[in-house]
């Protein structure tokens, strides 16, 4: 089981123990707060509990992990994760949801993204790791800076949400970026 300790937040491998707390996070609650604000402009269609966790097996099993649970305080309130943008090229994008609004604003996801990055850099060859937002969600922005990441683009007016036009955002960082981050020769 990969632990990796922050001073706010413990990242852990989510276990078959953890689907029933994820999917009620995820799928238990009409409009959950957290969904308002990681690309709500696509739809979170309901799925039934066997189903989510019949496809969260596989990614059980993937090493380095595909996710990790984010625990504060003991408990599980979110987590990260990582995709392939394009492997053949490297592209890995990652990822963050606490799904507790009580715990936004406090720099646990900003601890999480920077305990996250540094996992995934040391397991897997790629160059760059990416994250991307939208316009609308200025904590995630706030979040990838301060981590560290640089805004690598911006796509304008390409999220229609509510009526109105918000742009993707693109951010980066590259490996050595992060080892002089970090203080890594």
């Amino acid at each position: 089981m990969a632990v990796i300790n922050g001073k706010k937040v413990k990242l852990r491998s989510i276990t078959m123990d953890d689907l029933p707390l994820l999917w009620k996070w995820i799928y238990g609650v009409k409009d959950p707060e957290w969904k308002k604000w990681d690309a709500p402009y696509f739809p979170l269609l309901p799925e039934p509990y066997q189903y989510f966790a019949d496809s969260f097996v596989q990614a059980l099993n993937e090493r380095p992990p595909r996710y990790m649970g984010i625990e504060i305080g003991g408990e599980l309130k979110g987590t990260v994760s990582y995709y392939w943008e394009c492997r053949p090229t490297r592209w890995l994008e990652c990822g963050i949801v606490i799904y507790d609004p009580l715990f936004w604003n406090g720099g646990y996801g900003t601890e999480a993204v920077s305990l996250w990055v540094s996992y995934l850099f040391d397991h897997l060859d790629v160059p760059r790791i990416g994250m991307t937002t939208w316009s609308g969600n200025q904590r995630m922005m706030k979040c990838a800076e301060k981590a560290g990441f640089t805004m690598e683009g911006r796509i304008r007016k390409i999220r229609y949400y509510k009526g109105t036009y918000y742009d993707s955002i693109r951010y980066g960082m590259l490996r050595d970026e992060w080892e002089k981050l970090c203080g890594r020769p």
